[in-house]
C-alpha cells in the first residue's frame, strides 16, 4: 500500500500553512444583508466553498513524506481527561523525569490550568463539554495530575478543585476507568477497581460474555486493563503527592464502589456484583488455574492489535492506546523494545503544539484519535451538494483518489459477527469498507463506510473511469452483510442488543456494547439508495421498519454519534426521504410530519438550532440550547426534506447561517465577526477561554461540543462541523430554491 505509515497530526490552520488566496465573502457585510436571501444564500455558499478548500491538506510535511492525495482532517477536540490521562500514564511508567520528556509534560499540565473553569457550572473544575456540569472523575484525575507536576495543594486553584470534588461526593464517585489509574498510582486498592479477568480472552463464542459481543472500542479498552488487573501494578508515590484529601470515605479506597440494589436483590447489577467478589476471591487464592494460559493470549491479542502494518495504536483512539502502555510493561515490556516505541509514537501523534509568547496560554493538548477519512467523506458529500464532481473538477477527483487509497484489505474482528453465508466476504476483494482514522484495518466502521460511499458515488468518475462507483457498489456488499436483525445498523459490528451487560461493573463509560441506532440506520439507508439499491430491497423495507419503531413520541430520534435529536432526527429523516418515504403523493408519512412539528417547535428565536449535550442528562432539554452553525445545518437539511424553500423556518434557518458566516478570520481566544454585525454567537463571548482554533472568513464560529463519543461519558467537538454541513445545507437550499442568481451552479445528478 502506499497509504503513510503514521497519521499527520494536525495543525492549526493559519494562512500561512494553507494560501494567501483571500476568500470573498459575498458582496461585502452590509450590503449583502439586503439581497434576497436565494441570492444572499448563493454567495454565502460560494464563499464556505472557498474557504472549505483552503481547509483542504495536500502533503504530510510534518513527516516529510511526499504528497499523499487531497483530504481534510481537523482537530478533534475532547475534554480536560486526554491530558490528564496522559500526565498519569507518564507517572505509572516512571517517565515524567524523562530530560526529554520534562518541558512537554510541563506544557500538557499547563493545558489543564488553562482548560480550568473560572466562571459558573463548576467553577474551580472540569466538565465533559462547554456547559456541561462539572465531571467528578475529570476533576479528580486533573487535581492529581497537576499535583503530581508540581500545582501545590494550597494555590488559589487547586483548593477551588478540591472544594469542588468534596462537595461532588470525592474522589469516592470516579468511575471504574479512572480508577484503574487510582489504583496504579498506590491511591486506591485493586479491590477497589472491577474485576476484569483476562480468562475472557479464552472464553468460547457459545459463553453469553464474549469479546464479540462487546464494542469494539470496549474490546480494546478491557483486554489491556485485563492484564493490569491481573498483574496488579503499582508504582508507590510519597504520601504528600497523594490525594487522600479527595475522598470522603477512607474505606472506599478498598473496596468496590458500587452500591449493593435493594429494592430489586435480583438485579443484573447484584450479579455481576457477586461474580465480581468471586472473581477477587479467586485471584486472592490463586484459584485460576487458567490464567497464564490467559495472560499469553491476551498478550498476543495486543500484539496483533497494534501491529503498524494494520493500525496506527489499539483501536486508533486515545484510551487503549494508554492502557496498552501500561499493561506492556506489567508484562516486563522494557521501554526500548520496538512495541513499546511504536506505542508512543502512535499516541504522542496526537498532540497538538500551541506555542505562545504568553506563559498561560502556551500548552500542548491531545486529541482522542484523527478523524481524516470522516471529515474527507462529508467534505466530499457537501462539494457534491453544490454541484462538484469528478468529471469537472480535479480536485474533487483527487479527494475520491485518496479515500480509494484509505480502502481497508484485511479481515478484522467484524467478520465473527457476521451470518455463514458471508463470512466468506473479503474486503478489497468482493467488499470494501472504510475506517475512522489513517489507519484502523482491525476495524472499519458501517457509519464511515456508508458515508464515504455515497459521497464516490455522488462524486462520479473521471471521464473513461468506473473506479469511484465501483468501490461505492462494493461497500453496498459490505453494509447489507453488517445489517443487524432488528433492521438497524450498529457501528462496528452486526450486533444484538444485549442490556444485561450495562450492568457489569466495568462497563460505566455507558457503551459496553454497540447495538443499532437511529441516526447510522438513517444514513446508512440514503447511502445505500444513493447506491443503486431499490427501495423496495427487503433490507431497505425492515430498516424503515426499525426507524418508524425508534421515534421518540415527541417525534424526533435520539442522536447516538452527534448532539443529539437534533442529530437523530436529520439522520433518520434522511434515510426515510432517500427511501421515498417522506412524502406519499401530496401527503407526508406520519414520522415526518411529527419530525417536522417537533422541529418547529425547537427552533430558536434567532431562527437558528442548538442542543447542547445536556440532553442526554435531561430528556427536557432536547433540541434546546444556544444556536450552533452545525445544528442549525441539520435542522435547515431537515426541513428541506419536507419543506419548500419559502418555507418561514426554513427561511429563518437560512437566514441564521447567512447572519452568522464570518466576515475575517477569527483567531484563537478573539471574537468572531459575522457578516450581520448585529448577531450574538453566544459562545464566542461566554465560551472563548475554550476555543484554541484560527478559523478562516467564509465558515462559522462554534465552541460548543455537537458531537458524541459515549453519552453521558464523552463528547467532541469535530473543528469541520460547523463548515461542511452549512455547505451541505446552502447547498441543498440554493438548489431547492431555483438559483435565482443566475450563478453556474450545475444539478445534481439524480440518485439511484
Amino acid at each position: 500500500s502506499s497509504r503513510p505509515t503514521s497519521p499527520m497530526p494536525p495543525s492549526l490552520i493559519r494562512p500561512s500553512s494553507i494560501s494567501s488566496r483571500p476568500v470573498e465573502v459575498g458582496p461585502g457585510p452590509e450590503s449583502a444583508r439586503y439581497l434576497p436571501l436565494p441570492q444572499r444564500a448563493a454567495a454565502a455558499l460560494d464563499a464556505a466553498v472557498a474557504a472549505l478548500y483552503l481547509k483542504q491538506r495536500t502533503n504530510r510535511a510534518s513527516d516529510g513524506q511526499p504528497m499523499q492525495g487531497a483530504h481534510w482532517c481537523a482537530e478533534l477536540e475532547g475534554d480536560s481527561i486526554l491530558s490528564s490521562e496522559y500526565l498519569l500514564m507518564k507517572v505509572i511508567l516512571s517517565q515524567e523525569s524523562d530530560p526529554a520528556e520534562v518541558p512537554r509534560l510541563r506544557r500538557i499540565a499547563n493545558h489543564l490550568r488553562l482548560t480550568q473553569r473560572r466562571i459558573e457550572p463548576g467553577r474551580g473544575g472540569w466538565g465533559q463539554y462547554p456547559g456541561s456540569p462539572p465531571d467528578v472523575a475529570a476533576c479528580v484525575k486533573a487535581y492529581f495530575a497537576l499535583k503530581l507536576f508540581g500545582d501545590h495543594p494550597d494555590a488559589p486553584h487547586m483548593k477551588a478543585a478540591r472544594d469542588l470534588i468534596l462537595s461532588l461526593g470525592g474522589a469516592d464517585r470516579c468511575n471504574t476507568f479512572s480508577t484503574f489509574y487510582l489504583a496504579c498510582l498506590g491511591q486506591v486498592s485493586w479491590d477497589a477497581c472491577p474485576a476484569i479477568p483476562p480468562e475472557i480472552v479464552l472464553l468460547p463464542r457459545w459463553f453469553p460474555f464474549h469479546m464479540d459481543k462487546v464494542a469494539a472500542w470496549t474490546r480494546t479498552m478491557i483486554l489491556p486493563l485485563a492484564l493490569c488487573s491481573a498483574l496488579r501494578p503499582v508504582r508507590q508515590l510519597p504520601q504528600e503527592l497523594g490525594i487522600d484529601e479527595l475522598f470522603v470515605d477512607k474505606q472506599c479506597k478498598a473496596r468496590l464502589n458500587k452500591p449493593w440494589n435493594r429494592q430489586n436483590q435480583f438485579s443484573w447489577g447484584n450479579f455481576f456484583l457477586l461474580c465480581d467478589r468471586a472473581l477477587k476471591f479467586a485471584e486472592k487464592h490463586k484459584l485460576s488455574p487458567f490464567r497464564p494460559k490467559a495472560l499469553r493470549a491476551a498478550e498476543q491479542w495486543i500484539l496483533r492489535r497494534i501491529d503498524p502494518r494494520s493500525t496506527e495504536g489499539l483501536g486508533a483512539i486515545f484510551p487503549p492506546m494508554v492502557y496498552v502502555q501500561i499493561a506492556l510493561k506489567a508484562l516486563g515490556y522494557d521501554r526500548s523494545e520496538p512495541a513499546i516505541r511504536q506505542a508512543e509514537r502512535d499516541l504522542d501523534a496526537f498532540m497538538i503544539d500551541e506555542p505562545s509568547p504568553d506563559p498561560v496560554l502556551d500548552h500542548i493538548r491531545l486529541q482522542p484519535c484523527f478523524s481524516p477519512v470522516w471529515d474527507t467523506g462529508i467534505a466530499l458529500y457537501a462539494l457534491t451538494e453544490a454541484g462538484l464532481t469528478a468529471a469537472s473538477d480535479e480536485r474533487i477527483a483527487r479527494t475520491c483518489d485518496w479515500l480509494l487509497d484509505r480502502q481497508v484489505t484485511m479481515t478484522g474482528d467484524w467478520l465473527g459477527n457476521l451470518r455463514p453465508q458471508d463470512r466468506s466476504l473479503r474486503l478489497g476483494k468482493d467488499a470494501a469498507a472504510w475506517a475512522f482514522e489513517y489507519r484502523n484495518d482491525w476495524y472499519p466502521d458501517i457509519d464511515d463506510t456508508a458515508m464515504v460511499a455515497k459521497a464516490l458515488w455522488r462524486a462520479g468518475d473521471r471521464p473513461g473511469q468506473t473506479k469511484n462507483r465501483d468501490a461505492a457498489r462494493l461497500a453496498v456488499r459490505w453494509i447489507l452483510a453488517m445489517q443487524n436483525d432488528d433492521g438497524g445498523w450498529a457501528a462496528f459490528d452486526r450486533t444484538k442488543d444485549r442490556p444485561w451487560m450495562e450492568a457489569i461493573p466495568f462497563a460505566d463509560h455507558n457503551a459496553m456494547q454497540d447495538p443499532s441506532c437511529a441516526d447510522i440506520t438513517g444514513r446508512t439507508i440514503e447511502s445505500l439508495i444513493t447506491c443503486g439499491v431499490p427501495a423496495t430491497d427487503p433490507a431497505i423495507a425492515r430498516a424503515l421498519r426499525y426507524l418508524v419503531s425508534h421515534q421518540q413520541p415527541e417525534g424526533c430520534w435520539w442522536g447516538r454519534w452527534g448532539c443529539n435529536y437534533l442529530y437523530g432526527t436529520w439522520q433518520a429523516m434522511g434515510g426515510l426521504d432517500a427511501a421515498g418515504a417522506v412524502a406519499t403523493g401530496r401527503r407526508s408519512h406520519p414520522a415526518a410530519t411529527k419530525a417536522i412539528d417537533w422541529l418547529r417547535a425547537v427552533q430558536n428565536a434567532d431562527g437558528g438550532f442548538g442542543e447542547s449535550a445536556n440532553s442526554y442528562l435531561d430528556r427536557s432539554l432536547m433540541g434546546r440550547g444556544p444556536s450552533t452553525a452545525s445544528q442549525t445545518a441539520w435542522a435547515l437539511t431537515t426541513l428541506l426534506y419536507v419543506l419548500p424553500p419559502t418555507d418561514p423556518a426554513v427561511e429563518r434557518a437560512v437566514l441564521w447561517l447567512c447572519d452568522h458566516q464570518l466576515a475575517d478570520d477569527k483567531r484563537p481566544f478573539a471574537p468572531s465577526r459575522p457578516l450581520n454585525p448585529d448577531a450574538r454567537d453566544p459562545g464566542t463571548h461566554d465560551l472563548a477561554p475554550l476555543d484554541f482554533v484560527y478559523d478562516l472568513a467564509g465558515g462559522w464560529n462554534e465552541h460548543f461540543f455537537t458531537g458524541t463519543g459515549f453519552p453521558r461519558m464523552f463528547y467532541l467537538r469535530y473543528n469541520l462541523y460547523r463548515h461542511y454541513f452549512p455547505v451541505m445545507a446552502l447547498a441543498r437550499y440554493v438548489r431547492n430554491a431555483g438559483n435565482t442568481t443566475g450563478a453556474p451552479w450545475p444539478q445534481r445528478e439524480p440518485i439511484g
